[in-house]
């Protein structure tokens, strides 16, 4: 990836974590207590937990290749008690050091917090950013993933602008753009992904959607 390009993704990763702390601060804290639909053993505050948290364990070299939930959890918990200003605080105080991080070693946390915006922006009832860059890098991403973990390359999925797949795929799977990029980051449920099929049949490429864990069984509020 060349500096510009790392400087733009770094640059969509500073809008989405300016949006989500202005979002935190425009709701009033007992909001934040609502459960995430798309992580629903954790609470909105715990959801920013876990981001401010997985920002702090980047820059301390503490990464699982996995991200697995024994890690996660240990960020939530660690903030249990901290109010929703103080990790608005810990995120922005860690922000320089992010970028320089990303900078370093590539830009994979803007996943993270382009994912968990929507999730963030669900439970609370604010839609939004909803045609950003940053959105649109990570649905790629998560579209080479897809076919990584796919049964075979004959599935086509179709946005109002994007597309992935090939043209004479025998599955053919449309949707908003928005709404592919939330089903390859597994918040979109099996049921929808069957209703969105024109051709063919999604059923084989079910798992290779839940590659961020089981898809949720009833839809998203978003």
């Amino acid at each position: 990836m060349s500096e510009t390009e790392t400087a733009s993704e770094i640059a969509e990763w500073r809008a989405a974590h300016e949006r989500v702390c202005a979002l935190v601060e425009s709701v009033d804290p007992a909001r934040l207590e609502q459960r995430v639909p798309a992580c629903p053993d954790w609470t909105a505050r715990d959801l920013l937990s876990h981001v401010v948290g997985l920002g702090a364990d980047v820059l301390d070299g503490d990464e699982p290749d996995d991200h697995n939930d024994e890690w996660t959890q240990a960020q939530v918990d660690a903030r249990r008690d901290r109010t929703a200003a103080e990790l608005v605080a810990e995120w922005r105080g860690l922000a320089d050091g992010l970028e320089g991080w990303m900078r370093e070693h590539g830009t994979r946390p803007l996943n993270d917090v382009v994912i968990h915006e929507q999730d963030l922006r669900s439970a609370l009832g604010a839609p939004g950013a909803r045609d950003t860059e940053g959105l649109a890098i990570v649905r790629e991403r998560r579209a080479v993933k897809f076919r990584d973990a796919a049964p075979d390359d004959s599935i086509l999925l179709v946005g109002d602008t994007w597309s992935s797949g090939p043209a004479d795929a025998t599955t053919r799977v449309r949707a908003s753009d928005f709404d592919l990029a939330r089903a390859l980051v597994s918040r979109r449920t099996a049921d929808q992904l069957r209703a969105w099929t024109e051709t063919g049949d999604v059923t084989p490429y079910l798992d290779a959607f839940a590659g961020l864990g089981p898809l949720p069984e009833r839809p998203l509020p978003e």
